[in-house]
């Protein structure tokens, strides 16, 4: 615990080293306002008594003066806002990059660990209030202490027998601010969950708006949304009602400190034991202090919420990455053949599970062969291909790319070998030609069509105003499920990868179509090991080599025929989906 303590420190001294100077200037811009801020009562004290004893030319001079002093507050003011602005706009962009950068490299048991609408906050939310507390500390810091010991100094060399009716205030506002931070403090990393939940909801609802409205589930996603909204709401009012309540306590001690300094105050004025002027300074001077230890407590409140919110951003910086490439033996090997071994892997998605996802599988797949997997749904076909590139790490057991643990390739040159089409088919904002060259950034117009072609994806995209200018808008919403995956499978194609694995990729595509897709795979990609995970057994009759799975476990290996003759689970699939003509031909 104290080392992740250590490593967040280290790391949030070092987004404040880039942008030092301004760190420093604007403290120091807030030091010229308030010693000018500390000046001027005591200017004015000046010019009443010496207007009142010796005419208003005496106080001409000193009028010149808190002239002068208010342009060099105002020079300071703007300074310390100016720097301050610089110093905590630009912490924060550095900081939301790092933590961004650092999602990027989460495992997938790492982002297991939080919800989508948890990080977005974190990114967003979480950073914008370090941001806020970075500039009010910077122009707040030094400035209240400062007017708060100056205008003490001041008022107890001005008048020390009004100076107690300070003594009993102060300690007051203290004890009261201090139980106002100890109440707020846990109730803002209660609203920053509440967020979490918000957004949370949002974004499942917004990504998949097409299943609501198909489901007819408005209205329940609507009272969903209304009780996250809701939760937040009543925390944010509980949070609230604290910080409402800080304001009126202050005024009433301010308030009751000035009606008794003016009490005495006036008694002494009144039997000539205290000028006017000086009763008018230390009036100021105890607004000063009262509203200094107003800023104070303001400071402490926006603290207090900051710190919620560094401690969730810590979370995701202190991550402990489960799936790195930092004891890779041969990060500079790349795949070159494509052959795959699996040697007694196990795996278990959560380590305190009883059952295995995967158990025990043994699994040799030839350089350049076609390979179908299929098996009842949750059998583990997915978690299987997944370990090849190294999106789980195997609990036991290792797997194995040209005779070289997985393990044993740095992540990059891993992934690069390898090419996925996912179960569900991801598009990203941008034209259809940004969204192929994903597969090869370098890409030109000829090999984005020649791919396109392969994955039967050319004649609809030629159809399409702009063709592969084409704008897909958010997740690829301008096209069908079939037409995703086409384009998905064609981005996988232009990376040319030494590994292509299909997930179930071609479920939305009609059996023609299907066909000439894997005729195209034979032809496009004969130097590629090519892996079909499949529902339909049609996607795999004509594989190299059938893999049967069921429970986690493999229970049949072999060509079409040999399956057919000797597997009893392929011959239920098989029978299962091909009508009994069909069945007899086959």
């Amino acid at each position: 615990m104290s080392q992740n303590k250590k490593k967040t420190k280290g790391k949030w001294s070092r987004y404040a080293k880039p942008y030092l100077p301004y760190f420093i200037l604007g403290p120091l811009c807030m030091i010229v306002e308030v010693v000018g801020e500390i000046l001027m009562p005591l200017c004015l004290a000046q010019v009443i008594n010496g207007a009142a004893e010796h005419g208003w030319g005496y106080a001409v001079g000193y009028s010149g003066a808190m002239v002068v002093i208010a342009l060099v507050m105002m020079a300071g003011g703007v300074g310390g806002a100016y720097y301050g602005a610089k110093a905590s706009v630009n912490f924060a962009a550095d900081l939301r990059s790092d933590v961004y950068a650092r999602v990027q490299k989460f495992s997938f048991a790492n982002i297991d660990r939080f919800s989508t609408g948890s990080l977005v906050t974190r990114l967003t939310n979480d950073v914008t209030q370090i941001q806020n507390m970075i500039n009010m500390l910077l122009r707040m810091a030094l400035r209240a202490p400062g007017m708060l010991i100056g205008a003490l100094i001041m008022a107890i060399s001005l008048r020390p027998s009004l100076a107690v009716v300070l003594a009993i205030t102060i300690p007051l506002m203290i004890l009261s601010i201090v139980c106002l931070i100890l109440k707020s403090y846990p109730m803002f990393a209660k609203v920053q969950s509440k967020i979490d939940k918000l957004n949370s909801t949002v974004q499942e609802n917004v990504t998949n708006v097409r299943v609501v409205k198909s489901f007819v589930r408005e209205d329940f996603e609507e009272n969903k949304f209304r009780e996250a909204n809701r939760d937040l709401k009543d925390t944010g009012m509980r949070t609230s009602k604290i910080m409402i309540f800080m304001s009126p306590v202050m005024t009433l001690f301010m308030n009751v400190s000035t009606i008794a300094v003016l009490w005495f105050g006036s008694r002494m004025v009144y039997g000539s034991a205290m000028p006017v002027g000086d009763l008018s300074a230390f009036l100021t001077y105890v607004t000063q202090i009262l509203s200094s230890l107003m800023m104070v407590t303001f400071l402490l409140m926006m603290l207090a919420r900051a710190m919620a919110s560094a401690k969730r951003i810590s979370e995701v910086l202190d991550e402990e990455i489960t799936l790195t490439d930092t004891s890779a033996s041969s990060p500079e090997k790349i795949v070159e053949e494509g052959e795959i071994r699996f040697e007694n892997v196990s795996f278990r998605y959560y380590k305190d599970s009883e059952g295995k996802v995967l158990d025990t599988i043994n699994l040799t797949i030839p350089p350049r062969s076609v390979v179908g997997i299929i098996g009842s749904t949750g059998c583990g076909k997915t978690t299987l291909v997944s370990m090849i590139p190294r999106l789980y790490d195997v609990d036991e057991g290792r797997v194995l790319i040209d005779g070289t643990d997985v393990r044993d390739y740095s992540l990059y040159n891993l992934r690069e070998g390898v090419g996925m089409v996912l179960q569900k088919n991801v598009l990203f904002s941008g034209s259809i030609g940004d969204n192929l060259r994903w597969g090869n950034e370098e890409a030109t117009d000829e090999e984005i069509i020649a791919a396109a072609e392969s994955a039967q994806a050319h004649p609809f995209v030629s159809s399409f105003k702009g063709g592969y200018e084409y704008d897909l808008g958010q997740g690829g919403k301008n096209v069908s499920g079939g037409q995703k995956q086409r384009l998905c499978i064609a981005r996988a194609l232009l990376k040319k990868p030494k590994i292509l694995i299909l997930d179930d990729s071609t479920s939305a595509v009609d059996t023609a179509t299907e066909a000439r897709i894997r005729e195209a795979f034979r032809g496009e990609l004969a130097d590629s090991t090519k892996i079909i995970i499949a529902q339909r057994i049609t996607s795999v009759m004509d594989a190299d080599m059938i893999v049967v799975m069921n429970d986690g476990a493999i229970t049949g290996v072999g060509t079409h025929a040999e399956l057919l003759k000797n597997n009893t689970e392929y011959q239920e699939i098989y029978y299962s989906q091909m009508d009994g003509k069909e069945a007899d031909n086959g």
